[in-house]
């Protein structure tokens, strides 16, 4: 008798995507998409273009007074962003 070794959807797209070199990526995606949720839509609505770069993610906030306040709560982002995508995307923020 043989033994099925039966797997998930879920088990086998991760799989896929790990050995493909494409789980990193998606998860930055996930992660900039999730800033408007994690910061509330007042902040995104003031806040500009956003990438990842060497786990640090730059987003752009042209108000110098939005920028400090951010910058002093840049910590608790980063936890909350990371908790979002369920792993350790990045690092830091910086606000430039």
């Amino acid at each position: 008798m043989f033994r099925r070794h039966a797997k998930s959807i879920d088990e086998l797209l991760n799989m896929t995507l790990r050995q493909e070199g494409l789980e990193t990526p998606l998860l930055q995606r996930r992660l900039i998409g999730a800033w408007p949720t994690v910061a509330g839509d007042l902040v995104a609505r003031y806040t500009g273009e956003r990438f990842i770069r060497n786990q640090v993610l730059f987003i752009k906030v042209p108000n110098p007074a939005l920028r400090a306040d951010l910058s002093m709560r840049r910590s608790e982002y980063v936890a909350k962003l990371n908790a979002a995508v369920g792993s350790m995307i990045i690092t830091d923020i910086r606000f430039y």
